[in-house]
């Protein structure tokens, strides 16, 4: 099911839970009941809810959010690494310099088409990944320089290696959902708790205020998507790309 359909879905939802009840609790409400006769604690108290979840749920928001952008930078720091890779070895005689740059291809290949497919689905990284960048750690590491010229590049190729494991070895950290199963049990329940505050309200079933209450409900049902969207920073629809390997390795993919 499409990541929007789920968005929809329950943004929908949220506004016929609350229209339901609206109208549910007018028609059952006795003869006398007037809503201006809401006591002023209750609006203190329905205000000072929604002002400390939407603390809660910025914060929430904006971990999510640093998640993402930091698996974003883990991926564009191991593509350049590997891109330098290709172009450092250029020193190399060619068939060193050729069998390297074919095993950097090949990897990203398979991190674009088949790891990357993994990641999502099961939130691991893949056994032939780690041997194919194994492969290109022994194609650096290996050779033996046989000038002072390609001795000088050596070394910036081996740390290029060592900045792309360390990337790689961060994506897969990245890899899972980084929010904690108590801190969903928080978000759930605080909005449960601020939706529910509207009708101690005890809004009647007028146009306006159906409007506003629904609008309410889904902005919350939004905001909670977003959360649970970027949870999985390499997972879900508004996860972080394979763009950076792409652009560096244009011929690399399906």
């Amino acid at each position: 099911m499409s990541e929007w359909l789920v968005l929809t879905l329950a943004m929908a939802a949220a506004c016929v839970v609350v229209l339901l009840v609206t109208v549910v609790r007018h028609h059952t409400a006795p003869e006398d009941d007037d809503p201006s006769e809401t006591p002023d604690v209750i609006e203190y108290i329905t205000m000072m809810i929604g002002v400390v979840y939407a603390i809660v749920l910025g914060l929430a928001m904006a971990g999510v959010w640093e998640a993402r952008s930091v698996a974003e930078d883990h991926v564009q720091t191991e593509a350049q690494a590997l891109h330098e890779i290709t172009e450092r070895v250029r020193v190399y005689p060619a068939d060193v310099r050729d069998r390297i740059r074919e095993d950097v291809n090949t990897y990203v290949n398979h991190v674009v088409t088949k790891e990357w497919k993994s990641m999502a689905d099961s939130g691991e990284m893949t056994e032939r990944g780690a041997r194919l960048f194994d492969r290109i750690r022994h194609d650096v590491t290996d050779y033996e320089p046989r000038s002072d010229f390609e001795a000088q590049a050596y070394q910036p190729l081996v740390d290029e290696v060592a900045a792309a494991d360390a990337a790689r070895n961060a994506r897969a950290d990245s890899t899972g959902a980084t929010m904690p199963g108590v801190v969903w049990f928080g978000l759930i329940t605080g909005a449960v708790v601020t939706v529910g505050m509207v009708f101690a309200l005890q809004i009647r079933r007028t146009p306006r205020e159906l409007i506003l209450a629904g609008l309410f409900s889904a902005l919350i049902a939004f905001l909670l998507f977003l959360v649970w969207d970027f949870d999985a920073p390499y997972a879900r629809g508004l996860a972080a790309s394979t763009e950076p390997l792409l652009k560096l390795f244009p011929h690399a993919g399906p």
